[in-house]
């Protein structure tokens, strides 16, 4: 029974949105078990026809999963409901750890860039221009060609979430299936089943995605896979050489499959890039300017095949048409006047997060974190062990938010840690995690 709330509606469209109301407002909660078809069909006084289509749109969409003689019920992690709403507020004295932002005082002044970007004339840009700047793609390109990037056109999309959902919408349908880094990127993991496709985990440790999950994913039928080349979110996971030629080897067993790479930790991390780029025949590789320059820039650089590339541009120029160009120029500013430092970066974010990892193994608790700026802590019990760091003044941020089939965690961004920070926020770790647990690699 739906106890208080009622679906309602007379057309397919009215009962899912309907359905979808109750999930955004909680009164149908996750793993809520729907009305069979004809049960609902006769209490609303329509076709039976009329709510399989309504089931379908809401399993398309990623709201509802059907599990055969078991029937509908509402997903763990619904995509009418983004993992962000499982954030923790950090209430006025609470030190937040769990947004997961870069330090600002890391971040370039953009005031020049932005002033630079202004005075040239093309900054104005009218209709009919190119929609990547050439001197943007043409910088963009030599630096992926100096990492071992292959060869392709260079796009430019609305930061790396944006390139990612556009390059799967490029190749895939609803129904399909995806690989994912199990734990991984909240927002793809939400994007996933919205565009109305499934994901399968994939485990990883401190190399990345482990090649023995990634082909039994492929060979179950995962149309794509979307990896994380360095600063994993939310594991700090990096992928190194032996890794690369593991996965690499997969790949070429599978050269349909769509591969996607995050590399949104390049200027923040001082581990050389190990590319995976070019073993399938379609393929997309993505940096965005988030981490290092500012995440309000959204402003990301995309390349791969040539057909992945022109499709993505396609779509993109039927809705945004294209990402500002005064951005890009801006962003082509900081590259080339060095508004960052890389070296000095990634060393102060790997410095805070050695110093914890160490202070936390000096109190018996295991944590992760080999590149990018978060350390990812199994606990006994997150929940438990969220609200107990709240109540000792630091947020953290909830390993829902980032798991599918991984035990239970906390991530630390520690953009924010001084020094003096690391001995206590270890001794609130230490407490709230409960029992010693080993790392798990899936």
């Amino acid at each position: 029974m739906l106890g208080e709330y009622r679906i309602s509606g007379r057309r397919a469209s009215e009962i899912a949105a309907s359905v979808e109301r109750g999930v955004g407002s909680g009164d149908l909660p996750p793993g809520h078990v729907l009305p069979p078809m004809r049960e609902l069909a006769a209490r609303l006084e329509v076709n039976p026809n009329t709510v399989a289509a309504a089931y379908r749109t809401l399993r398309e969409r990623g709201v509802i999963e059907t599990a055969g003689r078991r029937g509908s019920r509402v997903r763990a992690a619904p995509a009418s409901t983004s993992r962000g709403s499982l954030r923790i507020e950090a209430p006025p004295g609470v030190r937040d750890l769990g947004e997961g932002n870069p330090d600002p005082e890391l971040l370039p002044d953009l005031g020049p860039a932005l002033a630079a970007a202004a005075v040239d004339a093309e900054s104005h840009g009218l209709y009919g221009q190119a929609p990547v700047v050439p001197e943007f793609a043409a910088y963009a390109r030599a630096a992926l060609d100096a990492d071992g990037v292959p060869a392709g056109p260079v796009a430019v999309t609305s930061g790396a979430l944006d390139a990612i959902e556009r390059a799967l919408a490029a190749h895939l349908r609803p129904g399909d299936t995806v690989a994912v880094e199990d734990p991984g990127w909240g927002s793809v993991l939400d994007l996933v089943p919205a565009l109305g496709l499934r994901a399968v985990p994939v485990g990883v440790d401190d190399s990345g995605p482990l090649a023995a999950d990634v082909e039994r994913a492929l060979r179950s039928g995962a149309r794509a896979l979307v990896v994380t080349c360095r600063a994993q979110n939310p594991t700090g996971a990096s992928v190194d050489a032996r890794r690369a030629r593991e996965l690499r080897a997969v790949l070429a067993r599978h050269p349909d499959v769509l591969l996607i790479e995050d590399d949104h930790g390049h200027a923040i991390v001082d581990l050389p890039l190990h590319p995976l780029a070019g073993a399938t025949v379609h393929w997309a590789f993505i940096r965005s300017a988030a981490k290092a320059y500012g995440p309000d820039l959204r402003v990301a650089t995309l390349t791969g095949d040539a057909v992945t590339v022109d499709r993505v541009e396609g779509r993109q120029r039927l809705g945004p048409g294209w990402v500002s160009r005064l951005l890009q120029r801006a962003v082509l500013h900081l590259w080339t006047s060095g508004a960052v430092d890389t070296g000095t970066v990634a060393r102060s974010y790997g410095d805070r997060r050695d110093a914890l990892i160490q202070a936390l193994a000096e109190r018996g608790v295991s944590a992760r974190g080999r590149s990018g700026m978060n350390v990812w802590v199994p606990v006994s019990d997150e929940t438990g062990a969220v609200a107990r760091l709240l109540h000792a003044g630091w947020a953290a941020a909830p390993g829902a938010r980032f798991r599918l089939d991984t035990p239970q965690a906390v991530r630390l961004t520690v953009s924010p840690l001084t020094a003096a920070d690391i001995g206590p926020l270890a001794d609130a770790v230490a407490a709230a995690a409960g029992p010693a647990r080993p790392v798990s690699y899936g």
